[in-house]
């Protein structure tokens, strides 16, 4: 097959599964809670190595005490260390938080802003966030979120070979189209965390087995290689045929 048969199969395979995830998680949003962009902003930063649930549980506290940019550039550090900790990394997180809020404040007059060149300007904004925000602050899909469930399951579907989230993010937007972008990211994440996890993949109800190149591997796999009893069985059985011989 040539390169750009394969590229359009590929292609082709990427839609099907876009159109099967829409079926299977049909109401998926961004999980986070927020009411405005900067709400947002923030929310994502605390997401990293952490659970949106436990983010949703630490930003209700922060954002009553600290609900906008400028109140933000101006928080205490112990303070805000305090309230975030339980995120993880709290120091980095408090410390970033801050100092992207005070950049908000002196170079976009106080408005988080809603292109991916100033967003990755602030501190502890790479293009994960950014999209995040940029998506669901602003309506604007400039990009594929990739987190390690969108890298994984993009690893195990065959549509990306890369390790480099950046890398990954091209090879999505190559294959899906422009408005599924950021909805794309949040229906993998929901299958990875249903279905696809990283140990023990239960292949055997995933609606996109067929789809899914590690699925057929995994199943050859599992009807192939013999089970911890069949060995044991066998080690026995050999043993009683060498005690009859002697």
């Amino acid at each position: 097959m040539s390169i750009t048969r394969k590229i359009a199969a590929k292609k082709q395979r990427a839609l099907e599964i876009l159109m099967r995830l829409k079926r299977l998680y049909p109401d998926a949003t961004c999980s986070l809670d927020y009411e405005t962009p900067v709400q947002l902003l923030v929310a994502t930063i605390l997401s990293a190595q952490c659970t949106d649930e436990r983010v949703n549980k630490v930003t209700p506290a922060l954002f009553a005490r600290f609900p906008d940019a400028p109140s933000l550039a101006g928080a205490d550090i112990d303070e805000l260390q305090q309230l975030v900790k339980s995120t993880g990394f709290y120091r980095n997180k408090a410390k970033n938080i801050r100092t992207a809020c005070q950049k908000i404040v002196t170079d976009f007059g106080g408005k988080v802003p809603n292109r991916m060149e100033e967003l990755t300007q602030l501190a502890g904004v790479a293009r994960k966030t950014a999209n995040v925000v940029m998506a669901h602050a602003y309506g604007i899909n400039a990009g594929v979120t990739v987190d390690t469930h969108v890298k994984r399951l993009s690893h195990r579907l065959g549509l990306t070979q890369e390790t480099d989230p950046v890398k990954v993010e091209r090879d999505l937007m190559k294959l899906l189209p422009q408005p599924d972008w950021e909805n794309w990211s949040i229906r993998l994440i929901y299958h990875g965390r249903a279905v696809c996890p990283a140990r023990n993949p239960a292949c055997d109800r995933c609606t996109l087995a067929d789809l899914c190149p590690s699925a057929k591997s995994d199943a050859s796999l599992a009807t192939s290689a013999p089970t911890a009893k069949t060995k044991a069985k066998k080690i026995k059985a050999n043993k009683a045929k060498t005690m009859a011989t002697d």
